[in-house]
């Protein structure tokens, strides 16, 4: 994609299907002739004029809006041309032929996914995390995560991020000056007190990294897997999470035969709920069918951030289903650090001696359920922002994780009676790196086409 990035595209900007209004979007370098060619004349920078939109005949194809965004001021800082015409889809594909021929003296071509933020990224209109901040704001899932996309977007994370990076290279110049200097290197640094700035560094970047860890909950949430003997009320509890019957549920034993998911949201947090065939752990006791649905049930567990173990109040104590209960709970302490103790069915038994930090409640009357929500809450790590939460992801994080190792040894360094001053400027310099790589100052070739790659085509 890179290497074509100074091609004139063109695209459908709206989804597919009927509309009452439909996009089609071209941008490129010197697109004046595009636009007499679609609307006849010229247009006024920003304003949208109504008029016919014209075939090789100078036959309307369509009657619109054309919107004329000469570069430098457009989103992808180059000639964009957007054509806003009836959402119909023959329509759409009738303009986008149309811009094709007319463009094609200029080697005009098809947009590739993600190519149009990409132009805004390459020519500066928006670094890499308010470019990712885009498409996670088309994606977001709850009203939250969607305000933190949109706080990324203006710029938030990033002003965060080059805050940062302006301290360290204040820093490092200052270190890599002392250098030149070595017989007056420690007084000269502490003169400047670079041991308290890289201390005010070290907190700013822990705060920041904080607040990432919660954007990036936003984003992509938690996977919660319940699981437990069959019969216990696995299905209730996922309709009374989800407050709607998704999973049937009657007094028949394995009634789930395969994975029912929802994905619900709590304090803003989406957590992708799965509800799994009840296990057995003699097979044979189960047909075939079953069988799949608790081999998919593990599998599912496996990859859970969370495994909420289901226990059925009243049956506890029988010794047939206490044994079957050690066997699955025996199979499930490989995930003991995800691994939550819901006894269910509170309205129908008292509950006895349960393990410390078991949640106790009731699916069918609601009991409990705050409880619940508050723990898987407390095991993600969520904790509300008073300042607002911008939205980030897993590479956001790990970034800010490096940057933060790179200034811990950084500030050990610097406690040294006679600190290595190379040492302490290549692990400065380090750390910026890392910085820069979220903003995209030091971004690879192939991490921009992973990126853009998964964006919807037309932005």
């Amino acid at each position: 994609m890179l290497s074509r990035h100074h091609d004139p595209i063109v695209a459908i900007a709206t989804a597919p299907g009927r509309g009452a209004v439909g996009i089609v979007r071209a941008s490129g370098r010197d697109l004046a002739s595009l636009v007499q060619a679609l609307c006849g004349r010229s247009l006024k920078p920003r304003h949208a004029s109504f008029l016919p939109f014209l075939d090789a005949e100078g036959e309307a194809i369509d009657q619109g809006l054309a919107i004329w965004f000469p570069a430098p001021h457009s989103y992808t800082g180059e000639d964009v041309l957007e054509l806003q015409a009836h959402g119909g889809a023959v329509v759409l594909q009738l303009l986008l032929a149309r811009c094709l021929q007319a463009g094609a003296h200029l080697g005009m071509r098809l947009a590739e996914p993600g190519e149009f933020t990409q132009r805004a990224f390459l020519n500066g209109r928006i670094d890499l995390a308010q470019a990712e901040a885009v498409a996670d704001l088309i994606d977001a899932s709850t009203e939250a995560a969607a305000r933190s996309a949109s706080r990324s977007l203006s710029g938030a994370f990033s002003n965060e991020i080059h805050l940062l990076r302006d301290e360290l290279i204040a820093l490092r110049t200052l270190v890599e000056a002392t250098l030149d200097f070595p017989e007056e290197e420690i007084d000269f640094l502490q003169r400047a007190n670079a041991r308290e700035r890289l201390g005010r560094i070290a907190a700013a970047l822990g705060a920041v990294l904080d607040r990432a860890r919660q954007g990036a909950l936003l984003r992509d949430g938690i996977r919660v897997v319940i699981a437990g003997l069959p019969n216990v009320g696995k299905s209730s509890l996922l309709n009374a999470l989800a407050g709607a019957e998704l999973a049937i549920v009657t007094p028949i034993a394995g009634t789930t035969r395969d994975k029912v998911s929802q994905t619900i949201q709590i304090e803003g947090v989406p957590l992708h709920v799965t509800d799994t065939a009840g296990l057995r752990e003699d097979p044979a006791a189960a047909d075939e069918v079953e069988r799949i649905g608790i081999e998919r049930a593990w599998d599912e567990a496996a990859q859970a951030d969370a495994v909420l173990f289901l226990h059925d109040l009243t049956r506890c104590g029988e010794p047939a289903y206490d044994a079957e209960e050690a066997a699955i709970g025996a199979r499930l302490t490989g995930f003991e650090r995800n691994l939550v103790h819901v006894y269910n069915k509170a309205d129908l038994r008292a509950a006895p001696n349960v393990p410390t930090h078991a949640i106790v409640l009731s699916a069918r009357t609601g009991e409990g359920l705050d409880a619940l929500r508050a723990r898987l809450l407390d095991l993600a790590g969520w904790h509300a922002q008073p300042e607002g939460v911008y939205t980030a992801r897993a590479r956001h994080v790990d970034a800010l994780r490096r940057a933060q190792s790179h200034i811990d040894v950084a500030c050990a360094g610097l406690e040294q009676p006679a600190p290595a001053l190379e040492l302490l400027a290549e692990e400065l310099r380090l750390a910026h790196e890392a910085l820069g790589e979220i903003t995209g100052q030091f971004s690879a070739d192939d991490l921009l086409g992973e990126i853009f790659g998964h964006f919807c085509i037309g932005k």
